[in-house]
């Protein structure tokens, strides 16, 4: 296990802001920072052979565009600021993969922004930061 610091982004104001501010605490303690962008996903769905296919192909589309849109840059940003930093994408519920990959990854706090980019989706199904503090095994700065 290794003790490394987990930043949710999402290409938002407030994920840029959580990086930012988790990347000051990361350089403070000479930790590896982490940065983790979801692809919220359900595994849930009944589909044709065919849709399966489909889905196959936009799902690894949106990983190809998070990585080269959002994480790359902000990883290329990070170590200019002398910040050890490494990248994962992944598919699923927001929530449940950072509160995963916190393990996995030996993360010590998680960081996130209060807001992301879909207030709608927060006012049906509530927010990413409410569900990570209730089920983080470790504690979470939501950054405003």
């Amino acid at each position: 296990m290794t003790n490394s610091l987990l930043v949710g982004v999402d290409g938002s104001d407030g994920g840029s802001r959580a990086a930012d501010f988790a990347a000051s605490r990361a350089a403070e303690s000479q930790t590896q920072l982490v940065v983790a962008y979801v692809i919220e996903w359900s595994p849930y769905s009944f589909n044709t052979p065919q849709e399966n296919e489909e889905r196959h192909k936009r799902r690894e589309e949106e990983i190809t565009r998070a990585e080269s849109d959002v994480v790359q840059p902000l990883l290329e940003s990070l170590k200019a600021r002398g910040v050890d930093a490494k990248g994962i994408v992944r598919h699923g519920h927001a929530a449940e993969v950072l509160s995963q990959l916190a393990k996995e990854e030996g993360a010590s706090q998680i960081f996130i922004g209060r807001r992301g980019l879909t207030k709608l989706q927060a006012l049906l199904f509530g927010s990413t930061a409410g569900s990570l503090v209730q089920i983080s095994p470790v504690p979470v700065t939501v950054i405003p």
